[in-house]
C-alpha cells in the first residue's frame, strides 16, 4: 500500500477522516496503482472506481481530481526509487549498490506502464511531477560519479547516459518476429552492466 499516498490524499480532504473514508481511499490508490501498472496514464475515473468497487460520486468526494491522484501515486513511486538511490551510494561496495539500484529502476519502470510513462516525458508537466524526478536525477548523477571516482564505472561515460541505457533494457513487445522471455529485462540489463563496468572490475554477479 502507498501509504504516503493515502495520507497526501487525506491531508486533502476531511480534517479527521472517518474509518469508511480512509478505506475507500486505500482502495482508490490500490486500484488506481494497478490501473496505472496495467495501461498507464490512458486511465479514467470510471476505470478506477469500477476497479475499487466504490461509485463515481465516493471516488469525487475523496479525491480532488483525477490528476491529484495519479499524481500522489507516482510521486511516492519516484521518491521511493530516488531513496533506492541514496542507499546505493552508502554501499560499502559500490559496484554491487548501483548494480542493485539499477535492477531496482528497470524493475519498477517494467512493472509499470504509468511509471515509464512519466520518466519518459509524458506528462510529466500536467501531473508536476519535475521536482521529484529532479532529485532522482541528481541522486543517479551522485551514483555514477560515485562508481567513477572508485573506478567500477567506465570513466568515458556521461553520467546522462546512464539513465537512457538503463531504459533500453525495458524490451519492446516484440522484434523481428521474435517475442521477450519473461526475464527478457534481467537479460538485457546484464548485458548493459557489461558495458558500463571499468575494464578493471572483477565480473558482477547479474541483477536478481
Amino acid at each position: 500500500m502507498h501509504e504516503s499516498a493515502v495520507a497526501t490524499l487525506l491531508a486533502e480532504g476531511e480534517t479527521r477522516p472517518r474509518a469508511d473514508a480512509r478505506r475507500n481511499v486505500e482502495r482508490l490508490v490500490a486500484a488506481t496503482r494497478q490501473a496505472l501498472d496495467e495501461q498507464g496514464l490512458a486511465i479514467t475515473t470510471r476505470d478506477i472506481a469500477q476497479r475499487a468497487g466504490v461509485g463515481l460520486g465516493t471516488l469525487y468526494r475523496r479525491i480532488p481530481s483525477l490528476d491529484a491522484l495519479l499524481a500522489a501515486i507516482l510521486t511516492d513511486t519516484i521518491d521511493e526509487m530516488t531513496e533506492r538511490a541514496r542507499t546505493a551510494l552508502d554501499a560499502p561496495d559500490a559496484w554491487q549498490g548501483f548494480v542493485e539500484f539499477a535492477e531496482a529502476y528497470v524493475r519498477l519502470r517494467t512493472s509499470s506502464c504509468g511509471l515509464h510513462d512519466v520518466l519518459s516525458g509524458r506528462g510529466e508537466d500536467r501531473l508536476n511531477l519535475e521536482p521529484h524526478i529532479a532529485r532522482l536525477g541528481a541522486a543517479v548523477r551522485h551514483l555514477v560519479r560515485r562508481g567513477q571516482r572508485t573506478r567500477v564505472i567506465r570513466d568515458d561515460i556521461d553520467w546522462r547516459d546512464v539513465p537512457f541505457v538503463l531504459a533500453t533494457a525495458i524490451p519492446t513487445d516484440h522484434t523481428i518476429g521474435l517475442e521477450p522471455s519473461a526475464d527478457q529485462w534481467r537479460r538485457n540489463l546484464r548485458i548493459i552492466l557489461t558495458g558500463l563496468r571499468a575494464p578493471t572490475t572483477p565480473e558482477p554477479p547479474g541483477p536478481g
